[in-house]
């Protein structure tokens, strides 16, 4: 095996499958896959299912890389009415022509039909490394292989893992295998909170010391590993400690099923060296806490015992309530929106213009991304009453605004519903000047305001800021600092890139490089809260649209804030004392 998890982040050093994030994408995103829902319901299928979840591995795959091993990332894809409908991507292991992936798929199984499944593996090129893997575009990497089967194929085997081989896309077999492996998800709230570290390991490198890694898997009762989590890499030291990781019970199975903690020291070639390694259960790792004595690991297949120890230091076993606990017990997502109407997207009444309205009723870029936002947000939001705001433009009164309200017919920034967006953002377009510079900090100011307002009353609202623009912003240093003071707020920001800018520069306010924003007075944002998404780059990949690329890190943003103030959901309303139906008449 050996190689390491790039995930989406820093060529494979951060941590994978911990924290907030793991849990929200576990249990906090709806669960099983909401493409397969959405297909199942179109046709009727509202029966009986199971919740699975889908591990994955590959043995001998192709190098097609001239100076080092593949890079391979491999995509499930659903057949729906003949056509593939992507499920779910893995992340990018790093040098290995054997991957055993962490990242699962999560599946409806259901006996009454029959669910086609298509594999596909990538060798990801190495300069889109730090590319999130949602937003790789599949044509602009080597393609290593594909299988087939149905799902019922999977859960019938003994140990419910098949082994299939890879085949070219005309049907011709290739070199290589990969493998599938399906578990029953347990829908369980309970998590455990462990923070490590170790002490006296054995040093792996001649000229420096080595660097360190944790990874935990789970052992099935076919005794096959698979990875649940790994730490990130602590460099040049062999005392390391690593900050805390949360595993769920999902994750983790049960407290005496047996995990394997495998240290390794990290090699950017993907041929990193065990260190050592030790079987252990959830129970016995929390009474490895309680003792504070440190438990020694062993060299491969437990053949010798080294000096290096692994040793905890805390263990918080807690209940992590999901997404769709907060929203059903009367959580809202609150959502706005901020418009730019600087010079740079083109004369309004120009075909060319970014913001030219057509006569047709094709939707422009700033509709598309409004239109298809609001209405998956719009029911999350009880009064569907929406802030909406312009930046950039000269208004009416005579002055360049970088926050106007664009229901220009009352003092109310607010509008109803996603129509409401719709007609205010059109109705704009005839009565400012578009102008500029392009500035941030203002709208983003003001959506703070108001979640810092209703922090002082309620603690149930969530609020959503999504930003469309078309270019690079003046203020970026001003920017930062409003978004790193909004981190403590509930509050969260979506931005669209539309039209064939430079967004570079935009990336820098999207955490997903494993940097959190500072601010001028050197203060680091308390959790990421943005996710950037170019409008174009999204449509010409095709996998994914852009409302999905957009949200799916808002339950995991939703639940690390929640969490972290020790919010929790709202005991359900008990039944009124009155009983639904009158009660049988007497017997006479």
């Amino acid at each position: 095996m050996g190689g390491c998890f790039s995930g989406d982040v820093r060529g494979g050093t951060e941590p994978v499958g911990v924290g907030a994030r793991a849990a929200a994408a576990g249990q906090g995103q709806g669960g099983p896959n909401e493409a397969v829902d959405h297909f199942l319901q179109g046709h009727g299928l509202r029966g009986l299912y199971t919740p699975l979840e889908l591990s994955f591995s590959a043995s001998k795959l192709r190098d097609m890389d001239a100076l080092s091993k593949s890079d391979p990332m491999l995509v499930v894809y659903t057949k729906m009415d003949g056509r593939l409908e992507e499920i779910g991507r893995t992340e990018v292991i790093l040098n290995s022509l054997e991957p055993l992936w962490i990242t699962k798929t999560m599946l409806n199984y259901q006996f009454e039909i029959v669910q086609p499944l298509v594999f596909r593996i990538y060798d990801i090129d190495t300069k889109y490394h730090n590319t999130p893997v949602k937003m790789l575009n599949l044509a602009q990497q080597d393609f290593l292989g594909e299988a087939f089967c149905n799902l019922s194929e999977i859960v019938t085997k003994f140990n419910h893992s098949l082994t299939l081989n890879l085949r070219n896309g005309s049907g011709h077999a290739l070199q290589g295998t990969m493998t599938v492996h399906t578990e029953e998800t347990a829908s369980s709230r309970t998590a455990v909170e462990m923070t490590f570290h170790c002490l006296n390991l054995d040093n792996k490198d001649t000229f420096s010391k080595s660097d360190p890694f944790l990874r935990i898997s789970r052992l099935s009762e076919s005794a096959v590993a698979i990875p649940i989590c790994k730490t990130e890499v602590i460099n040049n030291n062999l005392n390391p400690v690593w900050r805390p990781i949360t595993l769920t019970s999902q994750q983790y199975s049960s407290r005496d099923d047996p995990l394997l903690v495998e240290c390794f020291d990290f090699d950017a070639s993907g041929d990193h060296e065990l260190m050592g390694a030790l079987q252990a259960t959830i129970a016995q790792l929390e009474n490895l806490y309680k003792s504070k004595a440190g438990a020694n690991f062993y060299s491969h297949k437990g053949q010798k015992k080294l000096k290096g120890q692994l040793f905890l230091d805390t263990f918080l076993e807690k209940v992590q309530h999901t997404f769709l606990d907060y929203i059903s017990s009367g959580f809202e997502l609150n959502f706005m929106v901020a418009v730019d109407f600087t010079a740079s997207n083109g004369d309004p009444r120009t075909p060319q213009s970014l913001h030219y309205i057509d006569p047709s009723g094709r939707l422009n870029s700033y509709q598309q991304a409004i239109l298809e936002v609001s209405e998956v947000l719009q029911f999350y939001d009880k009064d569907r009453r929406f802030p909406a705001w312009g930046f950039g433009a000269r208004i009416p009164q005579g002055s360049v605004s970088h926050c106007f309200n664009l229901n220009a017919s009352t003092n109310d920034c607010e509008v109803v519903g996603f129509e409401g967006i719709m007609s205010a953002y059109s109705s704009t377009l005839y009565t400012v000047s578009l102008a500029g510079p392009t500035l941030f900090g203002p709208v983003i100011n003001k959506a703070a305001e108001i979640a810092s307002h209703s922090v002082q009353y309620v603690n149930n609202k969530y609020f959503v800021l999504l930003i469309i623009t078309d270019g690079v912003i003046t203020d970026e240093q001003e920017t930062k600092d409003s978004i790193v003071r909004a981190s403590d707020l509930p509050l969260s920001i979506l931005i669209v890139g539309v039209g064939s800018a430079d967004f570079t520069q935009m990336r820098t306010l999207d955490a997903d490089l494993g940097k959190r924003l500072q601010s001028s007075t050197g203060r680091v944002a308390t959790r990421d809260i943005v996710q950037f998404v170019p409008m174009r780059e999204v449509q010409a990949g095709g996998q994914v649209t852009v409302v999905q690329s957009l949200l799916e890190e808002l339950p995991g943003q939703f639940l690390e804030y929640m969490r972290t103030r020790g919010i929790k959901p709202r005991p359900p309303q008990h039944a009124s004392a009155s009983p639904a139906y009158p009660p049988p008449p007497p017997q006479l």
